[in-house]
């Protein structure tokens, strides 16, 4: 069957798009996705109707269902303002209003292509979750390991662009010896989550292991072992520590293929941007990490995930101190995620970053309300708990701070951007005139990522309060070598908040400064 539309021509037999004689590509999703708009073109279907549809009961999230539909969008020259050929109806779904003209018969190539076509790839982050084990010798603990398991499918599911198969899916496979490769293809899927729980007394020990399903390669293990506690506490614990670490892993894993691909595409590049931001945040990586993510709006401007990508990179040279040019950077981020939230409401890290641009800009009140927005839309977003304690210093209660980032640390103690939040809890104890304690919390900051110049900055402030001259200008220097732009002005001239207590608490900041060799400016 070919459909003609516009200036566009869909091929069923060979799954192909073609603007007039050219190839469109088109990712396997999104090429469902228009055939089954087109083949309901004379009715509203759902959001629900295309999941059910388009992805056979995997849970899917806004965010992927939205970049899809922008995909499909753009593939056949249409866009959210024009709706020509797709348009969105609020609070009713989605119609193709193109004009379509059916041609029943196979186009000449495919009728004399006799090659067998190979199945399609996998999504990207696609993964199944396999029923956990229960290797404790104990029944009973049946149900916490069938617990796990599904709180761990929906919590991944809230990672943007993930495509997760449903529970119901995955517990067939339950207590069957199976070949893990063979999941993959009958699921096609990329990746296999599969962990076992054993409790022993009072300990209980969780395994896990992300594995291709291509290859059957492990490609990540992790285990927790921990005093018994109470059973769902500890469920949500684990299951929001594995999505957390689950995330990065995932990612890592996509921007390895992409960079493999000789025609990346707009998620391609999205990946790797992601994955060098994720390495660190000095103005080098943050500036590569921009580059892919604008290359990706070059493909596609309506990419969900690479415009948070750019805004994140956007706020955190400002939210850092990395720049002298702090007020276009946090309007620019604040631009681009107030279109992200037009595209997606519910995006939780679109809601995170844009209160941390408010707690940025002296609107902490404003800012603490997002983050708590984003984690009634994400439980697991840790570091919303950890902004919140940074607003919390902005705005004269630097005591509060700790217990806020204390809980980002319960919720993912191993997270690539620990550093920061064990930097936010530094700053509030500097800010506080607790030096000692200001020391330790930098010093473990420092330990967890060595390319983050602000954190020498506050530690080189703590130590000059402790008489700690030669180390505070060690402290320094190291700064600056990170960072070779850095100046006492700049901190004076983005300060995010006038309260009172605040300021104080940063004059003496400064007054050490000073003393440690940090330039004027």
């Amino acid at each position: 069957m070919r459909y003609h539309f516009e200036e566009h021509t869909l091929d069923t037999d060979r799954r192909e798009l073609r603007r007039g004689a050219e190839l469109i590509a088109l990712a396997p999703q999104v090429f469902d996705l228009l055939h089954y708009l087109i083949r309901n073109r004379e009715r509203v279907v759902s959001k629900d109707d295309i999941i059910s549809a388009v992805w056979n009961g995997r849970i899917v999230s806004d965010a992927a269902l939205t970049t899809r539909l922008n995909a499909a969008r753009t593939a056949v020259c249409d866009t959210g303002e024009r709706q020509q050929v797709i348009r969105t109806l609020q609070r009713q779904g989605f119609r193709f209003v193109g004009k379509v003209i059916e041609d029943q018969g196979r186009s000449v190539a495919a009728a004399h292509d006799k090659k067998e076509t190979s199945p399609a790839s996998a999504p990207r982050l696609s993964i199944v979750v396999m029923p956990f084990a229960n290797i404790s010798g104990d029944a009973e603990q049946d149900y916490f390991a069938d617990g796990v398991t599904e709180s761990l499918t929906t919590d991944l599911s809230r990672i943007s662009g993930s495509f997760v198969i449903g529970r119901h899916t995955a517990f067939t496979y339950k207590g069957k010896s199976i070949d893990l490769r063979q999941v993959g293809r009958e699921l096609n899927v990329r990746y296999i989550l599969e962990g076992s729980i054993q409790r022993a007394g009072s300990r209980l020990r969780v395994s896990v292991q992300l594995i291709s399903a291509e290859t059957g390669n492990h490609l990540w293990a992790e285990r927790f072992d921990q005093p018994v506690a109470d059973l769902f506490d500890m469920q949500d614990e684990i299951v929001s520590r594995l999505a957390n670490v689950l995330n990065a892993e995932l990612i890592a894993a996509e921007a390895r293929r992409a960079e493999s691909s000789a025609n990346p595409d707009a998620m391609d590049l999205y990946f790797r941007g992601r994955a060098i931001s994720n390495m660190g945040q000095t103005p080098e990586q943050l500036t590569q990490a921009q580059g892919f993510f604008e290359r990706a709006l070059v493909l596609d401007p309506s990419c969900m995930e690479a415009l948070v990508g750019r805004a994140e990179v956007d706020v955190t040279f400002p939210a850092s101190f990395l720049t002298d040019d702090a007020a276009p950077r946090l309007a620019a981020a604040e631009k681009t995620l107030g279109k992200a939230l037009s595209l997606a409401p519910q995006n939780a890290m679109a809601h995170l970053l844009l209160g941390l641009v408010q707690i940025t800009t002296n609107r902490a009140a404003q800012g603490i309300a997002a983050c708590e927005r984003a984690l009634a839309l994400d439980r697991n977003l840790a570091e919303a708990h950890a902004w919140i304690g940074l607003a919390k210093t902005y705005t004269g209660r630097a005591m509060e701070a700790e217990m806020h980032i204390l809980e980002a640390l319960r919720l993912s103690p191993r997270d690539i951007r620990a550093f920061r939040w064990l930097m936010v809890i530094g700053a509030a104890k500097l800010n506080l005139d607790a030096a000692a304690e200001a020391v330790v919390w930098l010093r473990r900051s420092i330990e967890a990522n060595r390319n983050n110049p602000l954190a020498q900055v506050w530690l080189a402030g703590a130590l000059v309060r402790l008489g700690e001259l030669d180390e505070a200008k060690a402290a320094a220097r190291a700064a600056l070598v990170l960072d070779p732009t850095f100046t006492i002005r700049r901190l004076r001239a983005t300060a995010p908040s006038n309260n009172p207590t605040f300021l104080a608490g940063r004059d003496r900041i400064y007054e050490g400064l000073r003393l440690a060799g940090v330039p004027e400016g």
